[in-house]
């Protein structure tokens, strides 16, 4: 036996983790189009998240959260493409807090971490997927992160008040994976309260959980407007997909 054979032997296994896939907006900012549905090369951007999700060993299923109008049609899709480890297309709520509640529920009972990737992020590598698994199964809770390199300002009314440290701050991204009933509990709570977030690590923090970040990449970017889309099909030229 080789080295590299003892070292993967020594590894401790992944626990089992879900994906949720959160699939449900309204793509207000994509011009009257779905971009979930939309084509990206040669399949729609959803599939293409699902996909990689598919691929990664670590995830062992797949919860799709979407609206009631596209569950026939995604439920479809997911068949279509042979897409084996998703076990369920659910309804999703009027908030992301309550759709991904909504696909832990449907989750398996043996689920130990949960996973939420954005359904409009398909370009998302294995690397990153194992990275922020793995990390997640060491701490409860991890996301990928970026740093931001842009100068960022805080203003008010038009006018700046103060520039912030950019080396103090990151861009997240998912998936975030979290032990499954911290999440689902962090979730619940900011459900009970009314409180409006825009990603389930402010759940996690609410509840004074430290999220570790791991790396993430510049190309897992979240498709939100038609120039976005185009920037997609600049990442498959140059990946040799298209």
């Amino acid at each position: 036996m080789s080295i590299f054979d003892a070292l993967r032997k020594k590894r401790p296994a992944a626990p089992f983790c879900t994906a949720v896939v959160p699939a449900a907006g309204s793509s207000t900012r994509m011009e009257g189009q779905d971009k979930m549905l939309l084509e990206l090369g040669d399949r729609p951007v959803l599939v293409r998240s699902l996909e990689a999700l598919e691929d990664c060993p670590l995830i062992h299923e797949i919860v799709v959260v979407t609206r009631e109008d596209l569950v026939v049609p995604v439920s479809r899709l997911c068949r279509s493409f042979g897409l084996e480890k998703v076990s369920g297309v659910v309804t999703g709520g009027a908030t992301r807090t309550l759709s991904v509640l909504a696909g832990i529920r449907a989750a398996s009972d043996s689920a130990e971490l949960i996973a939420v990737h954005d359904g409009a992020r398909p370009f998302v590598t294995p690397e990153v997927l194992e990275e922020v698994i793995r990390k997640a199964a060491e701490c409860g809770a991890a996301a990928p992160a970026v740093p931001v390199t842009d100068t960022v300002k805080r203003a008010r009314d038009g006018v700046v008040e103060e520039t912030l440290d950019r080396e103090t701050l990151f861009a997240i991204q998912t998936p975030q994976v979290f032990e499954a009933s911290l999440l689902r509990a962090a979730l619940q709570k900011a459900a009970e309260e009314g409180v409006s977030l825009t990603d389930d690590c402010a759940a996690v923090e609410r509840l004074g959980m430290r999220v570790s970040l791991t790396r993430g990449e510049r190309t897992n970017l979240k498709l939100t407007t038609p120039t976005d889309l185009d920037l997609g099909l600049g990442i498959l030229m140059g990946r040799g997909e298209l």
